[in-house]
């Protein structure tokens, strides 16, 4: 039986590779994102490739009222979701005093409400049918706390924890629940997050590597996977764990500083 996967932010990056994975699989898709062209691109991409049905739905997740109106589109079109993959997100680097409140309030809607409404919405039914995967999809950046980027770090700390919390809520039905890390990777995040010159993003990972480690632990129902990160880096983050706060600030603040 064919299993159809939701992705937010389908339209380019991991989201993007996600559904790609997800069609030559065999699998059907809702795509979500802002961009209506290029989900159109996406969909005809993928149906001329893999023969697969796509439904795409143009939607700001910042709406508050966006999860329940997915929620309806496919209840109306009597689509049943297997995969929920909440990958939508985006960054910002700024003192958090200096920047415009409004786009890190639009930060805190999408990373962490819309993901969440989204799962709150999809998951009964799921629970319901005893059978299903949701894929949240974090950063590395969970792990510390972010200076010049205090809202993102902090609004992916909530996804790791949030999607840990519930993976052992449903730990004796047949639901699932995994939170994808990535490391810096080659996406529009970082044009977006004004990131590009940082040392942060000079090795950057490819967006279908880390998609493919976090498809594939989804399906094995895995609780969490990191990917895109150097073995430096992953000793770095255990030894943040040990290391003196204003040391760990202190390097992190210098990471993202162009």
């Amino acid at each position: 039986m064919k299993k159809t996967a939701l992705i937010t932010g389908a339209s380019s990056g991991i989201g993007k590779e996600l559904a790609r994975m997800h069609a030559k699989a065999g699998g059907y898709l809702v795509l979500v994102a802002r961009r209506s062209d290029l989900l159109e691109e996406l969909k005809e991409e993928l149906v001329n490739s893999y023969g697969v049905d796509v439904w795409i739905l143009v939607k700001d997740l910042t709406d508050r009222n966006a999860a329940m109106e997915i929620y309806r589109f496919v209840k109306d079109k009597n689509i049943t979701i297997d995969y929920l993959i909440n990958n939508a997100g985006f960054g910002g680097r700024g003192k958090f005093h200096e920047r415009e409140w409004a786009k890190d309030e639009s930060m805190i809607d999408l990373n962490i409400k819309a993901l969440t409404a989204l799962t709150r919405i999809f998951l009964p039914d799921m629970v319901q049918r005893n059978q299903g995967r949701i894929l949240n999809v974090a950063s590395t950046a969970a792990f510390v706390p972010g200076p010049l980027q205090a809202v993102y770090y902090a609004s992916k700390a909530y996804v790791v924890s949030f999607s840990n919390a519930i993976a052992e809520e449903l730990h004796d039905t047949g639901v699932t629940v995994t939170v994808l890390c990535p490391g810096p990777t080659q996406t529009e995040f970082a044009r977006v997050a004004d990131m590009t010159t940082t040392g942060l993003f000079k090795k950057a990972f490819p967006a279908r590597k880390v998609a493919e480690s976090g498809y594939s632990a989804m399906l094995r129902g895995k609780l969490s996977v990191m990917e895109g990160v150097t073995l430096s880096q992953r000793i770095s983050l255990v030894l943040a764990k040990f290391s003196p706060k204003k040391l760990v600030l202190s390097q992190i603040r210098k990471m993202q500083e162009v």
